[in-house]
């Protein structure tokens, strides 16, 4: 959720008893993040981590309850120091790290383990779109918790990437039992759908676009009354969003899924590159919603109010045990 989650709406999840992230890549309120790196991005992901430990009053050498979440092709840019990133993370003892979208996740991953306070003390969680890529994660990399992400996913993603259901089991029948957590990601929204992962097998699931409609979320009220306006199939995967933003480093097949808006249709129309920039960049300035993008998931259509981060983590659990037990009846 680059752009959307710092370190207060990171501390309400957790709060509520899930596990929220910072996501560093855009830390900024602005629809239009730069795509360089300066030292005012080490200095406000640090800002956020800041935030979140005053919010659960943690003390500086105790754990903290909240992760961090890198794309590795930002840490891979020649002038990104992301050893000094990737150690705001393990100098204040958060509880995961998650990495996603690179060619070079291995690295990260030897880093972290040679330098973390004591061995296992940083959980690794690894987002994959694939089988292939579950099995990496697992057995190369020893990875703690793997993310199953669906082609449903709001954000970026592979846009070859199966549904979530089929994904998930596909993992889940070749996985070994004694493997690490698989999560489900990609269009869970609410408590019923957290429950069908369950029982499935899952530990878990994942949601982003739910959370985007929360007051702690880095979202604009514009973007997040374009959330609750959205219907079923509003959101499109597509390319334009970082062709007008200029943001072209993602790995080969990777797309984003967000909302349709005039920047979409005017890139499937053929639009040159310069005036879509031209038009994506007044867009910024003015706020224009039907200009900058707002991601989201394919359940969007399921949203309808902005709700506190910490009581949709509650709504969701009291949903997900009210929907387990309903199951469990059936089998009495």
């Amino acid at each position: 959720m680059a752009g959307a989650s710092g370190g207060e709406l990171a501390a309400r999840v957790s709060q509520g008893g899930g596990l929220g992230f910072i996501a560093y890549g855009a830390l900024s309120r602005s629809p239009d993040p730069p795509d360089h790196f300066s030292m005012d991005c080490l200095d406000q992901l640090r800002s956020e981590v800041d935030t979140a430990r005053s919010l659960l009053q943690i003390d500086s050498n105790s754990s903290l309850p909240i992760g961090i979440g890198y794309l590795g092709w930002r840490l891979e840019r020649p002038d990104v120091p992301a050893h000094d990133l990737l150690s705001v993370a393990l100098n204040n003892n958060v509880r995961a790290v998650w990495l996603s979208f690179g060619a070079q996740l291995h690295s990260w991953i030897e880093f972290i383990r040679k330098s973390e306070c004591k061995p296992g003390a940083t959980k690794i969680i690894i987002q994959v779109n694939s089988v292939k890529e579950a099995l990496v994660a697992v057995q190369d990399w020893k990875a703690d918790v793997v993310v199953a992400q669906g082609i449903e996913a709001g954000g970026h993603g592979s846009g070859t990437a199966p549904p979530l259901l089929t994904l998930l089991s596909e993992i889940l029948s070749t996985i070994p039992e004694d493997g690490p957590p698989i999560l489900g990601a990609g269009g869970v929204v609410n408590g019923a759908q957290l429950a069908s992962l369950i029982v499935l097998g899952a530990s878990g699931a994942v949601l982003g676009t739910r959370f985007l409609l929360s007051p702690e979320s880095l979202y604009s009220d514009s973007q997040r009354q374009a959330l609750i306006a959205a219907s079923t199939g509003s959101s499109i995967r597509t390319i334009a969003f970082d062709q007008a933003r200029d943001t072209l480093g993602w790995p080969q097949g990777i797309d984003g899924r967000g909302l349709r808006n005039s920047t979409v249709d005017e890139f499937e129309a053929g639009i040159n590159a310069e005036d879509l920039r031209r038009k994506y960049t007044e867009g910024v300035k003015a706020g224009d919603i039907d200009r900058i993008v707002t991601w989201a998931g394919a359940s969007v259509g399921l949203l309808s109010r902005i709700q506190p981060a910490r009581e949709i983590v509650e709504e969701i659990h009291k949903e997900c045990v009210a929907h387990l037990q309903a199951v469990h009846s059936l089998l009495d």
